[in-house]
């Protein structure tokens, strides 16, 4: 397990720099090949004081999605935010916020996979009319727009309700976060898109705002 040095020529500063951070790790992860990169004592010691996290990572809750094991990264690298289908609320906005103004993150990763619990179950509900118990009625009351959204454009496969949900996620913190949407026009912070799959633990982009959808 190495640390790596955080120099400026060293350490992603530009959108397009830190995704390709994160695809290179991904792609270590998809091979196996992974490095484990500061996950040492010497990077833990040097992190105790400060941090400095070159992208957000907003994604699901789901435990087979932890950020830094499938893009390969170490302490201190990503700033991670997950709720159960990576729902958007005033304490995410705030903590991504957080992340790209407060840490200077120049990117910002929305996580959606498929085979996603939230996305099934609110599908499953809107089909049957039967709503889940107690809290998690209020996963399927905040998908169900999405999915209404989708059956009007004849998308009713999971996995594809998903990946809409992903995009519809992005544009929804770039409205509802001015400072997020300044940074972004800017050219100081990009959005990617991506979508996991479990099967191969690659990930695949979907949508990017200040960012190229080649990658």
């Amino acid at each position: 397990m190495t640390s790596e040095p955080t120099g400026p020529t060293t350490w992603p500063t530009t959108p397009a720099e830190a995704l390709r951070f994160l695809l290179d790790g991904n792609e270590r992860f998809v091979a196996g090949t992974v490095d484990h990169p500061n996950q040492d004592a010497a990077r833990r010691e040097a992190g105790a004081n400060a941090q400095r996290p070159f992208a957000v990572v907003f994604g699901c809750s789901d435990s087979r999605v932890a950020a830094e094991i499938i893009f390969d990264r170490g302490l201190g690298d990503l700033f991670v935010v997950r709720t159960a289908g990576h729902l958007i609320g005033a304490e995410v906005l705030a903590s991504i916020e957080y992340g790209v103004m407060v840490l200077a993150t120049p990117l910002v990763v929305v996580l959606s996979h498929d085979s996603c619990g939230a996305v099934s179950a609110a599908l499953q509900a809107h089909d049957s009319g039967v709503t889940p118990p107690g809290n998690l009625r209020r996963i399927v009351e905040r998908l169900t727009p999405e999915i209404l959204l989708a059956r009007s454009q004849g998308i009713g496969e999971p996995d594809e309700v998903a990946r809409l949900h992903g995009r519809a996620t992005a544009q929804a913190l770039l409205e509802q976060s001015a400072p997020v949407r300044e940074r972004v026009e800017g050219g100081a912070c990009g959005i990617a898109v991506r979508a996991y799959r479990l099967v191969d633990g690659r990930t695949h982009v979907i949508g990017a705002h200040g960012l190229s959808m080649s990658a």
